[in-house]
């Protein structure tokens, strides 16, 4: 087993690599799951293969990325989480996903922050933004229990609206 690189009171978090495909794709392929993200449109496995690869560089040139959320009890993958650049944008944004059984338990808001508090620990990365659809609700809600505050909106080049949150690390977050 990879090694973890955190561990909260319900998930192990580690680096993925290519055997965790098939449950990238059991997230990111779901349709329901991916109707807030980009075009909602699910990904396929070979966009899935792409984005561990990216990860992997992301791993190598910043030491961070997308990481596997693995249930505490039973090491299954459940999800996905990550201090990511979305584009080659300059700032940190947190990213999540998790297969659909295991929304509303509070186990997004765990893997968010948990990794915040990592991510300023181990990289001093004090400010980080997450991106929500206005509609996706929910999403809002985990960001706000994991601490971060929703700022103004951001209009993007299609016209569609953006609900951006930010979080600045406090010098307690490194502690937790």
């Amino acid at each position: 087993m990879k090694p973890l690189i955190i561990e909260t009171a319900r998930l192990r978090v580690r680096r993925i690599g290519p055997e965790d495909v098939n449950a990238m794709f059991d997230v990111y392929g779901d349709a329901e799951a991916m109707r807030w993200v980009d075009d909602g449109s699910p990904i396929t496995r070979a966009e899935c293969e792409d984005w561990i690869r990216v990860t992997h560089k992301n791993y190598e040139v910043r030491g961070y990325g997308m990481f596997a959320l693995l249930d505490h009890e039973s090491s299954e993958i459940i999800g996905f989480c990550g201090l990511v650049h979305p584009g080659g944008q300059t700032g940190v944004e947190i990213k999540y996903a998790l297969k659909r059984e295991f929304w509303g338990k509070g186990l997004a808001t765990e893997a968010v922050k948990a990794l915040l508090a990592w991510g300023a620990d181990c990289f001093g990365i004090n400010h980080v933004i997450a991106t929500v659809d206005p509609e996706n609700k929910a999403s809002q809600r985990v960001l706000l229990k994991a601490g971060l505050q929703a700022v103004d909106p951001r209009t993007n080049d299609d016209g569609s609206i953006t609900q951006v949150f930010e979080w600045n690390a406090s010098p307690s977050d490194a502690d937790r």
